[in-house]
């Protein structure tokens, strides 16, 4: 076991299948307070979240919660950063005050593996850039196989913003680890093609990327990441690569549906896609409480 968790690509599948059972021994601790325990009793978590977040840095806080840690956040907005202190200096004094593990978000690439090269303390990357997501990837890996099994020969369509989704990366790198096959699709402007060398399909058709698919996941269109928008319009994109009734029809009929949030609902997927009987929207949301649990005895176990 490893101290860190910082990305999906640098994962042994012996790593990730470790955290895939952690979090389905942790399971019923989320919706049942009386099995909850205090295993993680005298251990300090801080979220340091530079970018915006709901589900990542509420989901960890809770965990800490849950389990007994002493969970903290710190509000970027009126911390030291305002006055010019550094990610490394930031991290120092978190860790010289005694936090065992600080789960990071930053704007920068590389952000995470910085700070754990610079503290003492364990670190988690809650996302760093457009590089990578990985609580996010392990959450969808438990839910997809949850839902179907097993992981080895399903087929997922990641439909979307895939140039910018850290999301989409850490998917693709664990995915093909566990033996599924992913295809990335929408406008050429928003693909990435370095992704062909990990074993993703790339197409611009998002009906060929769904034909075959068990799992069809929509991406936001982040507009935060780009200087200008890659598609004439929000509304052209929602028609030509958006995920709605017709175009699901196009589909394998138990195909499920995930998003890992937030939605722009009419954007990406229509709300009768995001609301209908095959999606799993809202159990990635809960199983997200569970594999974080499992992240934070993982790392402090690592320790």
């Amino acid at each position: 076991m490893k101290r860190d968790i910082l990305g999906i690509r640098e994962m042994d599948i012996e790593d990730i299948k470790a955290i895939l059972a952690m979090a389905k021994a942790a399971q019923p601790k989320v919706a049942d307070k009386s099995k909850r325990d205090k295993s993680l009793e005298n251990t300090s978590i801080t979220t340091l979240f530079y970018e915006n977040s709901t589900r990542t840095k509420l989901s960890f806080l809770l965990v800490g919660e849950y389990l007994g840690a002493m969970p903290s956040d710190l509000n970027i907005s009126t911390s030291s950063v305002n006055k010019g202190e550094t990610l490394i200096d930031t991290g120092k004094t978190l860790a010289a005050m005694g936090t065992n593990v600080i789960i990071i978000r930053h704007g920068m690439t590389g952000a995470a593996h910085l700070l754990a090269k610079n503290v003492g303390c364990s670190v988690i990357n809650g996302g760093d850039g457009s590089n990578e997501h990985p609580t996010q990837a392990l959450l969808d890996m438990f839910t997809m196989e949850e839902a179907l099994g097993t992981l080895k020969g399903i087929n997922v369509a990641i439909v979307g913003d895939i140039a910018n989704s850290r999301v989409a990366r850490s998917n693709v790198f664990g995915l093909q680890k566990m033996g599924a096959r992913v295809t990335l699709a929408g406008p050429a402007t928003m693909l990435s093609g370095g992704m062909a060398a990990f074993g993703a399909t790339i197409t611009n058709n998002v009906k060929d990327a769904i034909k075959d698919a068990d799992v069809i996941m929509g991406l936001r269109v982040q507009l935060e990441r780009q200087r200008a928008l890659k598609v004439p319009s929000l509304l052209e994109y929602s028609q030509a690569f958006g995920v709605d009734d017709e175009m699901l029809s196009h589909a394998k009929p138990h195909a499920l549906i995930m998003h890992p949030g937030p939605t722009n609902r009419g954007v990406e997927m229509t709300a009768s896609v995001l609301d209908s009987k095959n999606s799993l929207v809202y159990n990635q949301v809960a199983n997200g409480v569970a594999v974080r649990m499992a992240c934070l005895k993982y790392v402090m176990e690592g320790r």
